[in-house]
């Protein structure tokens, strides 16, 4: 058995790479994993999912899987990723598990644990998990009788997260007429909820899911309809949220893109403002723009750059004492209020800090100057995608492109951590020629490792 867990858990396509048996699996290696073998232990485990029409059939797996082993399965329903993680500590739950393929289409799904603290499983334990899998579910011991484990369903879950969520600002934001795209996936019922709440006046897309249509031409992924609807409808703020809404990305109001290294410039001045940004450090990953590294010094603000990953943000916000990073892709994590990346906590703070300045969200964006920068996926073998470290053909053309953008730009070469891609990113001050570079060095990458 090849390796189960990614960087953010298990994901893949449904009934090919992630089967019910795979899930039931995860259920009763994690449950096993979690009591360290103590089978006098009954601890409750929370499961939520998002919209997405595989998500039945996997949690009926996964419950049976953590029941088998004797523990409780607490079933919340349809929320936001970073829902479950707030509720996990919320109800004293030993666990939480959300069934979510996130930013993916429909055909994806997957499963992430986040411990008793709200926050990803560690390199550790999720390995541990995978080894009790690869050596045999069938070897464990299993309960019998009344230490069966139950399955509870509790109802009204997402009140608990949106009182928490209006909790963290003290800003009313009457008088914003605001746009939503909520992807049809899980943040369908809390976002527009919880801005009307604050007194906008909300206008939402993307909020009647159907099993099929999650991240269908709209959410954070597909912010095009956005733009749009933001100038016809004469919006303050667009916001965009991915599949299981730990990501945002807003408009402004004239159909501007303001993607994460923009909210987080704009976020981190602010809480540098009010004395609330620790050690005046704001930690994000190698592939921030070179504008927010300068935007950050002018303001006497120091900027880390962590691998690419909202873990490997988090991993150093926890060693060092910071409170704010996150990835140019919108997760964003505000580690005074979550454990994880959350998109109506973003949009929450951002909306804050632009009422707080008296400015609007287009003039604050305009403090951080954008280098242009190009994305390019190279689809490979999902085995091959990191192959291309070795190969001296590949090497030698990414150190010819390397040279060429010193002291005026970026190349970041890197094999996705959830996808069957190597991903070429290059940045400088002609984005035409930095198109062609990646276009023609990703074909390159293609046609070496096919």
């Amino acid at each position: 058995m090849g390796k189960i867990f990614g960087t953010d858990g298990v994901r893949g396509i449904v009934n090919r790479d992630l089967s019910c048996e795979l899930a039931f699996n995860i259920g009763v290696a994690g449950a096993y994993a979690l009591t360290d073998g103590d089978q006098g232990r009954r601890e409750r485990i929370l499961i939520g999912r998002d919209t997405r029409i595989s998500c039945d059939m996997l949690e009926g797996a996964l419950v049976a899987g953590i029941c088998s082993l004797g523990a409780q399965a607490v079933c919340v329903g349809v929320l936001p990723t970073p829902a479950l993680a707030y509720l996990t500590r919320h109800l004293d739950a030993d666990a939480g598990v959300m069934i979510s393929a996130s930013h993916n289409p429909v055909e994806y799904n997957g499963i992430k644990w986040v411990d008793k603290n709200g926050f990803k499983l560690p390199d550790e334990m999720e390995e541990r998990i995978e080894r009790i899998i690869s050596a045999g579910i069938g070897n464990l011991p299993r309960p019998t009788g009344t230490k069966v484990g139950r399955i509870v369903h509790r109802e009204n879950c997402i009140d608990d997260y949106i009182d928490f969520l209006v909790a963290t600002t003290d800003v009313r934001l009457d008088g914003l007429k605001i746009v939503l795209d909520c992807a049809n996936g899980a943040a369908y019922e809390a976002a527009p909820r919880v801005f009307r709440r604050l007194g906008a006046d909300v206008v939402a897309y993307g909020n009647k899911p159907d099993g099929t249509n999650i991240n269908e031409n709209c959410g954070s992924t597909h912010p095009q309809n956005l733009q749009g609807w933001v100038v016809e409808s004469g919006a303050d703020i667009g916001l965009a949220f991915d599949g299981d809404a730990d990501r945002l990305i807003a408009v402004d109001a004239g159909g501007n893109l303001v993607d994460g290294d923009h909210v987080m410039a704009i976020c981190a001045l602010d809480m540098k403002r009010r004395g609330l940004l620790k050690h005046d450090t704001l930690v994000t990953t190698v592939m921030s723009n070179l504008g927010l590294e300068l935007a950050m010094r002018d303001a006497g603000i120091r900027l880390v750059k962590t691998s690419v990953g909202d873990r490997y943000v988090l991993e150093y916000m926890l060693k060092h004492g910071c409170n704010l990073g996150g990835e140019q892709s919108g997760h964003i994590i505000f580690l005074d209020h979550s454990t994880t990346g959350d998109g109506i906590l973003t949009a929450l703070q951002l909306l804050s800090a632009v009422v707080r300045s008296g400015r609007t969200l287009k003039e604050l964006s305009s403090l951080m100057i954008v280098f242009p920068q190009v994305l390019v996926n190279a689809r490979v073998d999902d085995s091959r995608k990191k192959a291309y470290e070795n190969d001296p053909e590949i090497c030698l053309r990414i150190d010819h492109i390397v040279k060429k953008y010193h002291g005026r730009g970026r190349v970041l070469i890197r094999p996705s951590g959830t996808e069957p891609l190597v991903r070429v990113m290059i940045e400088g001050e002609d984005e035409k020629d930095a198109l062609e570079e990646a276009l023609s060095l990703a074909a390159f990458i293609e046609e070496r490792l096919r």
